[in-house]
């Protein structure tokens, strides 16, 4: 397959007449225990939790960002790691009566908080609603003790149900996450946790496929049992039908929601918008007319606090997007809802014309990856099964 389809001149240079919506990212980066497949920056706990250094340094870097985006409103806010809910409520609070002190919080703006149900406990989540929280997230991944062993998780099936429930009775949005093609499952377990997860009445799944990502445990060593390539794809296509047929709709690659429960700090993201990304290793994505530019904090929670402490700035790698690569980073995000985006928001988001990305939206209707509405991108069914390779020929 020739990817090469887009193609620039060496002076095209981005030119944004407008600027996306804002978001703020939030990193956390401890955990109680590492889980082995996860590649997230996340660091056990060991000795007394450094909550109250560690916010301070949160809000010395949000001050940082302030000149790149002084007066845009933020939308969402989503605290993520980790295990942000390793934190205190009183911690919480103080961080969020911090962002609004010093950005234009919209009044309706949706706040995430990721929790464990082995960090579970009724006044903690209690006193995150609140300090401002209005959607929890819950990382479940399985219902099965067996499983929840084989994956390192330290919360049981029964703490697992018990945060639920209460946290479908304290948050107005909730979302649970579930893993499948885990070691030793079938399709019928597998629609089990599935079915599990439907009957406490949350209204917003995250279901993800076990992957052995690289510098992981299981990446060096996977587990045994896993289920085969073909296995695996069942058991992938009964958890999306079980959730369609339950009224979710599959607005992108592992998210379901049913009406108006939709993420939106994550679509967001998926629609090229803009983020602030603070704390230990958090990245962020911040437009301007010129152009657009991706941060980096320090990864590490001792060299950020430290820098933090004394040279902030030294803690912030800031680049510019290149031309060439604005096309696929925008394809990218998008091309993940099942839905697409409109096709005008590309020349909006990305600065660049529509006739960048002509020829190689030409190629992947023609191999059934998009859809031929030039209204919008958006991928076919089996664009979706394909994702990789209808990416690729946005790739520069």
């Amino acid at each position: 397959m020739n990817t090469h389809t887009v193609a620039f001149s060496g002076s095209l240079k981005p030119q944004l007449s407008s600027l996306p919506p804002l978001s703020l990212y939030v990193h956390i980066p401890w955990c109680i225990q590492k889980c082995p497949y996860c590649d997230f920056n996340s660091h056990q706990i060991k000795g007394e939790l450094a909550e109250s250094a560690y916010v301070h340094a949160l809000l010395t870097d949000l001050e940082q960002e302030l000149p790149h985006i002084w007066g845009r409103p933020v939308g969402t806010v989503f605290i993520g790691g980790g295990t942000p809910s390793v934190f205190s409520a009183h911690a919480i609070d103080t961080l969020l009566a911090g962002i609004r002190a010093r950005v234009r919080l919209l009044p309706d703006a949706e706040i995430t908080l990721e929790a464990n149900p082995g960090t579970f406990e009724r006044e903690r989540f209690i006193g995150f609603a609140q300090a401002g929280v209005n959607r929890l997230s819950i990382g479940v991944q399985s219902f099965n003790n067996t499983k929840l062993a084989a994956l390192g998780r330290i919360h049981n099936r029964n703490e697992a149900l018990q945060a639920i429930e209460l946290a479908l009775a304290t948050f107005a949005k909730v979302n649970v996450d579930i893993m499948y093609a885990l070691p030793g499952q079938d399709v019928q377990a597998a629609l089990s946790d599935v079915h599990t997860a439907l009957a406490t009445g949350v209204r917003h799944l995250s279901a993800y496929h076990l992957t052995m990502e690289p510098n992981t445990p299981f990446g060096h060593t996977p587990p045994p049992h896993l289920p085969a390539d073909d296995a695996a794809q069942d058991i992938e296509d009964a958890v999306q039908n079980a959730l369609t047929a339950a009224g979710f709709e599959h607005y992108e690659t592992s998210a379901f929601a049913q009406p108006g429960q939709a993420c939106q700090h994550n679509l967001n993201y998926w629609q090229f918008g803009d983020y602030i990304g603070i704390g230990a290793g958090a990245h962020g994505k911040i437009s301007a007319a010129g152009g657009i530019v991706r941060t980096v904090r320090s990864r590490h929670p001792k060299d950020y606090l430290a820098a933090m402490q004394s040279q902030p700035a030294q803690a912030i790698s800031r680049s510019e997007v290149v031309t060439q690569d604005l096309p696929f980073e925008f394809m990218m995000n998008a091309l993940r809802l099942t839905d697409g985006v409109p096709a005008a928001w590309f020349a909006e988001r990305t600065g660049l014309s529509a006739a960048a990305i002509q020829p190689a939206v030409a190629r992947a209707v023609t191999q059934g990856l998009l859809d031929a509405d030039p209204r919008r991108l958006q991928p076919t069914a089996h664009g979706r099964r394909f994702l990789n390779d209808l990416l690729q020929l946005f790739l520069a």
